[in-house]
């Protein structure tokens, strides 16, 4: 078994090898026609930058990392300036010279790996999941006994912030800062899933595409993982099924379908996404679409609304923040499949949860600010607010939060920092949920006091910072508005102690009275001695 594990091993590092390796190889030649095509797409109207990107770009060879973006950017400026000293406010170019940049590599690249796409695909895609599935798979026969088991979790590389931890962190931080800022380098992959791109929606694959793809595989394939891993858990098995179908059919199959039936993209909405984390839902360009795409548009509107409004909090009372952050979110599905061999590096430290608490709801309040000077400038028909630019809050919005946080920070440090980083500290859903959660919810982790002996299994692997063994000693509820019930603590214990329950909200004990109480009966004792 050990060898084919290894064999899975080389595979996969071959596979993600080549994955690598594209954006630094490839040519790009753009034809006098592809430009035309290109211009009237973009509807760009400045002669000026027109000619000025002609002379640059047209008929001219690009290798795979010579960098576009920056010939695009001194067009636009040199337009804009021009312009704008001119008066002709209608010819400014507003196109982001990154996007731009990709969309010229798009149509412009030839030779061996958009003329081989199927091969390509095979060795970047294919070969990752077949070796990835040899170094599961085997964990079947390996296992044996019925049981959870962790064993030498801290004696792994690749699960004690070693080397091979390491080097999965510096890939996903890359992956991210690409896919981010310089998706132009991007290309080479989005050709690969061309073929299902345009079986789904009818058009040709782009960087976004292929972190959806992405995400669907990863989370499939270390899906099997957790099957594998707690196949004798029945909450365990059902919850992963969930996540992986919301993913795959909510996220990404239905937008994707919505395209072919000729909606704009932003109108193929992901419906089980709550503001605010959907932060861009109450942007004005979003709004305006929205509101202009009929029948659906108003539909979707007002779905969102309802759905963060009513449904969310709705729920949370009868089932916890559970039932969105461990059994619909996204987000959560990544942290559950992907994460899940670093939950244990999540901090338990009391520093980290004054952090986690101050880092979240300052998210919560930064995204509940921009919201409101967002409609405030969307109903008054201004781009200012109490003398602040709309759009700048909006931009730091996206690119802190959006971007670095969600993005770079939240899936990059897995390795080093846990799988639940984004959820913990950052999510601005996640802090609303927690409030509802925490005081105005029947779900609650019961505990055994009596039972427990003290292993520190569920302390260990709560992903969320949660010193899980401190309440099951003294035999208290686990009520914790940072608690996403995702039940491994339960899962984990040898002994029962823990489980996850729904019931009246009476049931409910504060752990804050509990210690209270405690502290006045030992007093109480101390003083009779």
């Amino acid at each position: 078994m050990k060898v084919i594990q290894n064999i899975g091993i080389a595979i996969f590092l071959i596979g993600l090898g080549v994955f690598t390796t594209l954006p630094f190889i490839g040519d790009f030649k753009l034809d006098q026609s592809s430009f035309d095509e290109l211009i009237d797409s973009q509807g760009i109207k400045s002669e000026i930058f027109v000619s000025d990107l002609k002379s640059k770009l047209v008929n001219k060879n690009f290798s795979g990392f010579q960098p576009l973006a920056p010939l695009v950017e001194e067009s636009i400026d040199k337009a804009n300036t021009e312009h704008t000293k001119n008066k002709e406010w209608g010819k400014k170019v507003y196109a982001g010279s990154d996007d731009l940049a990709t969309t010229i590599r798009k149509k412009s690249g030839y030779g061996y790996v958009p003329q081989n796409k199927g091969l390509m695909w095979f060795l970047t895609f294919g070969l990752g999941i077949i070796g990835a599935l040899m170094f599961i798979l085997p964990q079947v026969v390996t296992l044996g006994k019925k049981g959870i088991k962790n064993d030498h979790i801290y004696h792994q590389s690749s699960t004690n912030k070693g080397w091979i931890a390491w080097l999965v962190f510096i890939f996903l931080v890359s992956f991210y800062l690409v896919l981010y800022f310089k998706s132009e380098y991007a290309v080479n992959w989005t050709y690969l899933v061309d073929p299902i791109s345009e079986s789904l929606s009818g058009n040709p694959a782009g960087h976004w595409f292929v972190y959806g793809f992405m995400y669907c595989v990863v989370m499939t394939v270390m899906a099997v993982r957790m099957y594998i891993k707690y196949r004798h858990n029945m909450y365990q098995m059902v919850r992963t099924t969930s996540v992986l179908f919301f993913q795959i059919v909510f996220a990404f199959l239905i937008p994707e379908i919505m395209v072919r039936l000729q909606l704009s993209y932003s109108k193929g909405y992901d419906f089980k996404n709550a503001f605010p984390l959907d932060y861009d839902f109450f942007f004005n360009w979003n709004l305006k679409e929205l509101i202009a795409g009929g029948g659906l548009g108003l539909f979707i509107l007002v779905w969102g609304i309802v759905l963060t409004v009513v449904i969310v909090p709705v729920m949370v009372y009868f089932f916890g923040k559970r039932w969105y952050c461990s059994w619909v979110c996204g987000c959560g599905g990544l942290a559950e499949t992907l994460g899940d061999p670093y939950r244990q590096h999540s901090s338990k430290s009391l520093f980290s949860w004054k952090v986690e608490r101050w880092l979240i709801h300052g998210v919560l309040l930064f995204a509940l600010v921009m919201t409101g000077f967002t409609l405030y400038g969307f109903f008054a028909e201004t781009g200012t607010v109490l003398g602040i630019k709309v759009q700048s809050i909006m931009n730091t919005y996206s690119f802190l939060i959006g971007a670095i946080f969600a993005g770079v920070i939240g899936t990059g440090f897995y390795p080093i920092f846990g799988n639940r980083v984004w959820c913990r500290f950052g999510c601005p859903l996640a802090a609303y949920l927690g409030f509802v959660q925490r005081f105005k919810s029947r779900f609650r982790i019961t505990t055994n006091g009596g039972q427990c002996i003290s292993c520190g299994n569920c302390s260990t692997y709560c992903e969320q910072g949660i010193d899980v063994r401190a309440y099951a000693q003294k035999g208290e509820n686990i009520v914790r508005s940072s608690c996403v019930g995702c039940g491994v603590c339960s899962a984990v214990c040898p002994r029962g102690v823990l489980k996850l329950e729904n019931g009246p909200e009476e049931g409910r004990i504060n752990p804050t009275e509990v210690l209270l109480g405690n502290d006045v009966d030992l007093m109480e004792l101390v003083n009779k001695r």
